[in-house]
Formats: structure tokens, C-alpha cells, sequence
């Protein structure tokens, strides 16, 4: 049996083997870029990668993610290796699509690249045979909460039942078996090699309508009701109540008008807003979402119109575990030297590896690979070396260190992790999320 050190060496000269094939999945990743659940191309690449790995992976779970697995040399924890399948809508990035604008501006083409080059490494170095328990490569769909509208009509046909990849595969029972969770999420301008913050931000999304009266808007304005009028009110009203807001609940809102009317010389009759309403805990989340909802009921009072108002379940607020943090952080310094790594703060981003955190431990690391602005055509992997083949070594080399010495440091960390909601109760608090109010302004 070798010992770690010599099994961690063994893994990284294998993934070094593969560099180029490592950086050529990311790359073609990259130029193929897709939206959630439409990342059929994407995740048809992972599912044959596994394939020659031997995994015989299974495919279509929450419509796009796929899944294998490593088997251990006996049963033990379950670690989920993740990485996120889709990209985002950035016109104007210089590697969009023409067509459909879609864009990884986010870097989840590097997530993909590093969690197969980890199932590189470790089949490769026949790492499994000193390793207790499984490792599941886990590649995910929809992480990125857009094309709300598109995905509200997958729910409506029963085809989806949330709105992202990760509570999808819960609800779905593809996570059941999962004990622990890691992946890896390139970014920029860090001074450290590597960061792992301590929170990040929850969310719910928005989706409203105000409703009021076409007319002719130079003849006869006065017969009509306007809806954008209506809606201008609510967001100026939103804006108001930022003063209101505690520093220490991270309170994000940030809405788009999605539709602005029908025609300029017709009174507008519809107008749709999309907004997501985050903060740093569910309790303040909901809090500022009572207030939105206020906000747009006052809108539509004072003009006399109608406003639909439905919340939809997003991200919860993301919870990283210490004891895993520690595990990654000393794997940084062994490639990189000391102080590379810093644990620790608050992100006011969301992910749905936070709905993961609150069920089993679980931790989203940052490596420093990209320059730009996160989200904008700005946003481009400058260093292909630590956006691809390093999160491989590092998500190989964590795993070792949790299911070596029969997992023993696997089960330390489950031991003294505290979920904050099982399965049932996270499923039921996000079902209740969902709500639609129509609000009739005109009713007085």
C-alpha cells in the first residue's frame, strides 16, 4: 500500500500526463458554450470521458447532468467531485455564441476540465485501491438562475420541478448517497493562489407583471392605465428602501425590465420585471422580499393598475465546512508554498453549492485563474495551467487526504458536521418559496 504522500505524487505526475487533454476539454468547453438544461453537447463530453475511464456513467439526470464513480477498495463515504455543465448570456463576450449569445463568463468550462482531470488522475494512478469509499464525479446543470420565463414553462409541463441543476438532482434523489461535496471555481484579482470564504448569499427570483390599459399615448393617454408608469414607481420605491437594510445582511436587489410595453405610440399595457432579492441569510432574505413585494403593490396603487407577483425558490445562502476548508487549504500550500491560501469573509454572489452545504459538508474553493469582470465580456482565462490541471491535482489530492487511513479524516468531518435541514425539510421550505399574488390597484 503506498502511503498518501506517494499516492498524491503518483495522481498529479498522472494528471500531468494528461495536461493537454485536461486543457483541451476546458478549452472546447469554452467555445461551445450552453445554457442550463440545454447543455447537451457539454454534457454528452463528460458522459464519454467517463466512459473511457470505465465509469458507465449515468446520463439525463435533471434533464442534462451525468454522473460516475470511483470505487474504493471498500464501502465507505460517498465524496461528490462537482462541477457545473452550463454558461451564462453575455452579448458581446468575445467567445459567445453568435446565436444564442450564451458565453462561459463564469468559468464553469474550467470546473468540467478540473473535475474530469481529478477522475484522470485518480483512475489512471489506480489511486482507488488504497482509498475507502467512493468518489462521484458530478457534472450538474443550470447553475446560473436566467431564462427564468423558458424554465417557469419546464416546470409548468412537469419536466422540471426547480429552476437549478442542484436542487433539481435533489428533488430527484440523484445526491441520496452523497456524504460530502467539493469543487472548484475559478477567479481573479485574488492576492492569495486560492480562497475559500467562510458565506455567501442566498436568493429568491422574481418575476413580475404590472397590468393596465393600452391606449393611444398621443390622443387619448387619458383613457389609459399605465403599466410602465406603474412599474417605474415600484423600482424607484425598491431603491428607496436600501437605507433600510442592515449592512450584516448583505441585502442584494437587482431588477431588469424584461419588457417595457408594446409599441411608443401605444400606452403601455404590460410590463415584466425580473429581479433576484439575495442576502446573507434566509430570514433577511424573506425580510426583503416582504419589502419588494410592498413596493410593487404601491406602484400599481398609484397609477390604478394590476401587478402579478411571483417569488420562485433560487439559491440558499452558502455555508462553507472549516474542517473541509482546512483539508483544501493545506493542499494549496503543498503545490504553491504558505500563505497562498486564505480562509475566510463573505461573497454577496450565490450558488446552489450553498443548497448542498446546508444538507451534508461541503466546500467551493476559488483558484486565481481569469482576469476581468466575473459575468461581462470582460471575463477570460489568462492562465490555463491553474484553471484546468491544478484544480485537478487539487480536487484529487483533497480527496485522497478525506478516504485515505480508512477514511477516517472523511468521517471526523461528518461526525461533527451539523446539518441545518435533512433532505425532506430543505424539499419542503423550497416548495413553500413558491407563491403568486395578483394585487389590483384599480380596485379602489
Amino acid at each position: 500500500m503506498a502511503t498518501k504522500e506517494e499516492l498524491k505524487r503518483a495522481v498529479c505526475a498522472e494528471i500531468d500526463r494528461r495536461r493537454d487533454e485536461i486543457v483541451r476539454i476546458g478549452e472546447t468547453i469554452l467555445h461551445n458554450p450552453e445554457t442550463g438544461f440545454k447543455e447537451h453537447k457539454t454534457a454528452s463530453l463528460v458522459a464519454e470521458r467517463m466512459e473511457t475511464l470505465g465509469m458507465h456513467p449515468q446520463t439525463g439526470l435533471a434533464l442534462t447532468g451525468v454522473i460516475g464513480r470511483l470505487q474504493g477498495k471498500a464501502r465507505g463515504p460517498r465524496l461528490a467531485i462537482m462541477g457545473e455543465l452550463d454558461s451564462l448570456t453575455v452579448t458581446g463576450h468575445p467567445q459567445a455564441d453568435p446565436a444564442t449569445h450564451a458565453a462561459h463568463a463564469c468559468g464553469h468550462n474550467a470546473q468540467i476540465a478540473g473535475m474530469l482531470g481529478a477522475a484522470m488522475g485518480l483512475a489512471a494512478a489506480k489511486a482507488m485501491g488504497d482509498l475507502r469509499g467512493e468518489v462521484l464525479f458530478v457534472a450538474t446543470p443550470a447553475e446560473e438562475l436566467i431564462e427564468v420565463e423558458e424554465r417557469m414553462g419546464l416546470v409548468a409541463e412537469k419536466k422540471l420541478e426547480f429552476l437549478l441543476g442542484k436542487p433539481e438532482l435533489v428533488a430527484k434523489g440523484h445526491l441520496d448517497d452523497v456524504d460530502l461535496a467539493m469543487m472548484i471555481h475559478t477567479i481573479a484579482n485574488t492576492e492569495t493562489r486560492s480562497v475559500l470564504v467562510d458565506s455567501s448569499n442566498g436568493a429568491v427570483v422574481k418575476q413580475i407583471r404590472f397590468i393596465g390599459k393600452p391606449a393611444h399615448a398621443g390622443a387619448v393617454p387619458q383613457e389609459g392605465i399605465n403599466a410602465l408608469n406603474a412599474a417605474t414607481i415600484a423600482l424607484m420605491a425598491i431603491n428607496a428602501l436600501r437605507e433600510t437594510f442592515w449592512e450584516k445582511d448583505t441585502i442584494r436587489i437587482h431588477p431588469i425590465v424584461t419588457k417595457g410595453g408594446d409599441a411608443v405610440n401605444v400606452v403601455p399595457a404590460e410590463v415584466t420585471i425580473e429581479t433576484f432579492v439575495r442576502g446573507r441569510s434566509a430570514e433577511a432574505i424573506m425580510d426583503a422580499n416582504r419589502k419588494v413585494d410592498r413596493c410593487l403593490r404601491a406602484g400599481a396603487l398609484a397609477i390604478g393598475a394590476q401587478v402579478e407577483i411571483h417569488t420562485i425558490p433560487g439559491y440558499l445562502p452558502q455555508m462553507n465546512n472549516r474542517a473541509m476548508g482546512e483539508v483544501f487549504g493545506r493542499n494549496v500550500e503543498a503545490l504553491f508554498g504558505p500563505a497562498q491560501f486564505a480562509l475566510g469573509g463573505h461573497r454577496t454572489s450565490s450558488t446552489d453549492m450553498g443548497d448542498i452545504g446546508h444538507m451534508v459538508p461541503t466546500i467551493h474553493p476559488y483558484v486565481r485563474a481569469a482576469e476581468g469582470v466575473i459575468h461581462s465580456a470582460t471575463w477570460n482565462i489568462n492562465d490555463r495551467e491553474h484553471a484546468y490541471v491544478t484544480p485537478a491535482k487539487l480536487l484529487a489530492m483533497t480527496a485522497i487526504d478525506l478516504l485515505y487511513d480508512d477514511a477516517a479524516p472523511a468521517r471526523q468531518v461528518m461526525d461533527s458536521f451539523k446539518p441545518t435541514m435533512t433532505k425532506a425539510q430543505y424539499l419542503a421550505f423550497q416548495r413553500k418559496l413558491f407563491s403568486r399574488e395578483l394585487y389590483q390597484g384599480d380596485a379602489g
